[in-house]
C-alpha cells in the first residue's frame, strides 16, 4: 500500500521550451534552475533540437496539438503557479501557447523571447516574431529580452529605451532588458514598468561565453515569482542567482561554458567570486 503524503506546497512552474541535448539551455536549464530554487518544473517541449555547446545544427518544432495536450494534461492535474516561455518553435506553437495562457489568465507569464541560439543560428522567422509580438507579449507579466532580441522585436524603435516602451505598449507589465550583448566591462540590465525605468543593475562581466544564461535568468524570475515574490524582488534575486551560476560555469564541451545552476551544492569549488 502506498504511504500517504502530506499536501505538498512546492511551487510548480510550467516551462515551454526546446530540448537541448547538450544540457546547456532550454528545458534542462529551466529544470535545473527551478529545482535549485525549490520549485517543481513541468516541462512542455516546444521543439527538438540538434545542438552542442557551440551552436544549433537543426530543430523541429513540436506538433501544436501535442503541445496543447502536454500542457492541459498537467494543468488539469497540478496547481501551476507560473508560466515560463522560452523557445517557441513555430507560429502554430505560438498560437497554441496563446490559447493556453489565455485560458489560465490568472497564472503569471514570464517570457524569454528566444529568437536565436547563443552561437547565432536562427530559431525564429519573421512570422514567428510577429506572432510573439501579437499573441505572447500582450499576455506576459514580465518579458526578459537581451538587447539583440529587443531590437528584433521592435524593429521601428530607434533606441533601447524605445524598445522597452514599445514592448510595454504591446501589453506586458514589466520588461527586463539585459545588456550582456553590449560592449563594456560591466553588464547593465534595466527593469521597466508603466513606461518608466524602475531599476538599473550593474554586473561585472565574466570572461568567456556561456550557454543558457537567458534561460537561467528567466526561469529564476519565474521561480521566485512562483514562491510569491514581487516582480522587483524576483528580478533582483534572479540576476544574483544567474551571475553566481555563470561564475561557477563549467566548460564541458568545445564551445560555450555551461552555467552551474547547482553552484551552492558544489563543495569542490571553494574559490570566492
Amino acid at each position: 500500500m502506498m504511504k500517504s503524503t502530506q499536501l505538498n506546497t512546492t511551487p510548480i512552474v510550467m516551462s515551454f521550451a526546446g530540448h537541448d541535448p547538450s544540457g546547456g539551455a532550454g528545458i534542462q536549464a529551466d529544470i535545473e534552475t527551478l529545482m535549485s530554487l525549490g520549485c517543481h518544473c513541468t516541462p512542455i517541449v516546444t521543439a527538438l533540437t540538434a545542438q552542442d555547446s557551440v551552436n544549433v545544427k537543426d530543430f523541429k518544432a513540436t506538433n501544436a496539438s501535442l503541445l496543447v495536450e502536454q500542457a492541459r494534461a498537467v494543468l488539469e492535474d497540478m496547481p501551476v503557479a507560473a508560466f515560463k516561455i522560452g523557445m517557441i518553435g513555430s507560429v502554430e506553437n505560438a498560437e497554441a501557447i496563446h490559447t493556453i495562457i489565455q485560458e489560465y489568465a490568472n497564472i503569471p507569464v514570464i517570457l524569454d523571447p528566444v529568437l536565436a541560439a547563443g552561437g547565432g543560428s536562427e530559431l525564429s522567422s519573421g512570422q514567428l516574431i510577429d506572432a510573439i509580438n501579437h499573441l505572447i507579449i500582450p499576455k506576459s507579466k514580465l518579458v526578459t529580452p537581451n538587447t539583440v532580441e529587443a531590437r528584433r522585436l521592435c524593429r521601428d524603435a530607434d533606441s533601447l529605451d524605445a524598445c522597452a516602451q514599445m514592448l510595454m505598449d504591446q501589453g506586458c507589465e514589466y520588461v527586463l532588458l539585459t545588456g550582456g550583448h553590449e560592449a563594456g566591462t560591466m553588464i547593465t540590465n534595466s527593469l521597466w514598468r508603466s513606461r518608466e525605468k524602475v531599476g538599473s543593475y550593474d554586473w561585472r562581466r565574466l570572461a568567456g561565453d556561456y550557454h543558457g544564461t537567458g534561460c537561467t535568468l528567466a526561469s529564476a524570475c519565474a521561480g521566485y515569482i512562483a514562491h510569491g515574490a514581487s516582480i522587483e524582488s524576483a528580478v533582483r534575486d534572479a540576476q544574483q542567482f544567474t551571475w553566481q551560476a555563470v561564475a561557477h560555469a563549467r566548460r564541458l564541451g568545445m564551445g560555450q561554458a555551461i552555467p552551474n545552476r547547482l553552484f551552492w551544492s558544489d563543495n569542490s569549488d571553494q574559490s570566492s567570486h
